[in-house]
């Protein structure tokens, strides 16, 4: 492989197996062609880090998920830092960010203006970091495995920032990968889609289910229903904690099915 650093020296490396764990700069899809297009609408972020000014009491142990009050598929994230600062953005359909005009800071200002907690929140807060924002970040592949080579994380597929479900995936691909390859050095017949893409698809697909729940708004009314039932939301809480391959926990084993159901339930309750 030919590689070249920072300050533009090239030199080769030889490998008898390459783990792409490069993130969104997604080095062995762009070369090989492997990108295929995502099942998603085309959506982009928006986001900074702020003084949040937020007044003294109010809980900031806790990552604030918000959702517009007119676009079921708006949302915003707040993740609370040391020091009374935070990490503030919004994700939306790239139509519905087009919408407004100025810096990237001034965009999401607006946003935020048109969701009432949110800017009661942050009414004291210091815009002291330029906003930058994102687009079309979502990426599917069309093999996750080739001869020589693994795609980990966000290198392979990337779904959504909601549920973080990227630092899940990464990381089970990562154990996946290590697994196999000690097995295939050490001298074993391996099948790296049996071992590898089939079962980490397995979990990335029941992921893609709450996504495009979430975003259809149906997850949203399980989430927000007044009267959750304890044992669905274990079994739920658990998924979105990371234990996306369950095969013990019904709404992994059978997601579509199972969360369609549910959705329909709480719809009509």
């Amino acid at each position: 492989m030919t590689v070249q650093d920072p300050d533009g020296k090239i030199y080769q490396v030889e490998a008898g197996f390459l783990l792409d764990a490069s993130g969104f700069g997604r080095v062995l899809p762009r070369l090989l062609q492997l990108d295929t297009p995502s099942n998603f609408p085309v959506r982009g972020a928006i986001f900074t880090h702020i003084a949040d000014g937020i007044v003294a009491g109010f809980d900031r142990s806790k990552i604030r998920i918000t959702v517009h009050p007119q676009q079921c598929d708006v949302w915003f994230w707040t993740i609370p830092f040391a020091g009374g600062r935070c990490s503030l953005g919004v994700v939306a359909e790239s139509s519905f960010l087009e919408r407004y005009s100025g810096t990237d800071t001034e965009r999401l200002q607006a946003i935020v203006a048109e969701e009432p907690s949110l800017q009661t929140l942050l009414a004291n807060a210091t815009w002291d970091t330029p906003a930058r924002h994102i687009t079309g970040y979502s990426a599917n592949v069309a093999s996750l495995w080739g001869r020589g080579y693994a795609l980990l994380g966000n290198a392979g597929e990337f779904l959504d920032p909601v549920f973080s479900s990227g630092v899940t995936i990464a990381v089970k691909s990562a154990s996946l990968a290590a697994g196999v390859l000690q097995r295939q050095f050490a001298g074993e017949e391996v099948d790296w889609q049996r071992d590898y893409g089939a079962p980490l698809r397995k979990g990335v697909d029941t992921f893609r289910a709450f996504v495009e729940s979430w975003y259809a708004g149906g997850f949203q009314s399980i989430i927000f229903h007044p009267d959750p039932q304890p044992d669905i939301r274990r079994m739920i809480a658990s998924i979105l904690a990371g234990y996306a391959w369950d095969q013990t926990n019904p709404y992994v084993k059978d997601t579509a099915r199972r969360l369609a159901a549910l959705e329909t339930l709480c719809t009509v309750a």
